[in-house]
């Protein structure tokens, strides 16, 4: 079953699937000054081998971040993003496997937990999509395994590790423009982003008296492997944004390091809308 997934320096050059992509995406500024604002703390990735979760990776381990990265197959992505997170000074562990599958989910929490001793943030980054033009093109097992990446994991994950959290910890999710506007041709993947809005907001409500934040990050069009590997055509990608272009990775990654850090301490129950200028309701 094909898998195209979501979630380097400038100055680095890295064999894998965004060194290939013209342009390359920036991961993070060269300017961009850490200042400490996870030192010490652990933080769990979803699909941080490449695109968002790895620029979210890097910011924050440039922050003072130990990270841990769940991803599904691309080795040659995860070992490139391991080395970016390593020059940054902090630890990086790769854990390799389907988050479809609780048993692999409770399996790596384990493995994450013995290595970290506890998790302070939990990035639900990793999910799937596979445009069609149609609903009936949609078939049962595409919805199944789009839905089982994009939102079931979520579910899978935060029961798995919210023991080990605390107070003044942070669960961020990736959601998608998509989910409030909608997508004639992402149709399924758009439902997942949608019910991520909806999880988001309640697992704020249930968790805000042990003073654990869940938030969200929208993004629009970013330049990301995901983007090549999943549409025909994409010269015209973001242009149709009020700001004319597709964002890069690197303008993404900040809102994480913001939702982890105590800078946000007063927001939870909220989406970041990153998306070239498009109004749409929160």
């Amino acid at each position: 079953m094909n898998h195209p997934r979501i979630f380097p320096e400038q100055s680095q050059q890295l064999p894998g699937k965004e060194a290939k992509m013209n342009p390359e995406p920036e991961v993070i500024r060269d300017e961009y000054w850490g200042s400490g604002k996870l030192k010490g703390k652990n933080v769990v990735i979803t699909g941080g081998d490449s695109g968002i979760g790895r620029s979210a990776a890097v910011h924050m381990a440039r922050e003072g971040a130990n990270i841990a990265i769940m991803y599904l197959s691309e080795d040659n992505d995860a070992e490139d993003t391991k080395t970016m997170v390593e020059k940054e000074g902090t630890t990086c562990m790769l854990i390799k496997g389907d988050i479809r599958d609780k048993a692999f989910c409770q399996s790596a929490a384990k493995d994450i937990v013995d290595s970290f001793g506890n998790v302070n943030v939990l990035v639900n980054n990793a999910a799937v999509q596979h445009p069609k033009d149609s609903i009936e093109e949609i078939d049962e097992s595409q919805l199944k395994e789009t839905f089982e990446t994009n939102i079931y994991s979520f579910f899978y994950l935060a029961q798995e590790f919210l023991p080990y959290m605390g107070e003044g910890d942070a669960i961020i999710n990736t959601t998608s423009v998509t989910a409030y506007r909608g997508s004639d041709h992402l149709i399924d993947y758009a439902s997942t982003k949608g019910a991520i809005v909806s999880f988001t907001r309640s697992l704020a409500k249930n968790l805000a008296e042990k003073g654990i934040r869940v938030n969200a990050v929208a993004p629009g069009p970013i330049w990301t492997p995901l983007i090549v590997a999943t549409f025909d055509g994409v010269s015209d990608f973001g242009k149709d944004t009020p700001m004319k272009r597709a964002g890069q990775p690197s303008e993404v990654g900040p809102a994480y390091v913001f939702l982890g850090s105590a800078d946000s301490s007063y927001m939870t129950g909220q989406v970041l809308h990153i998306n070239g200028g498009e109004i749409v309701g929160s």
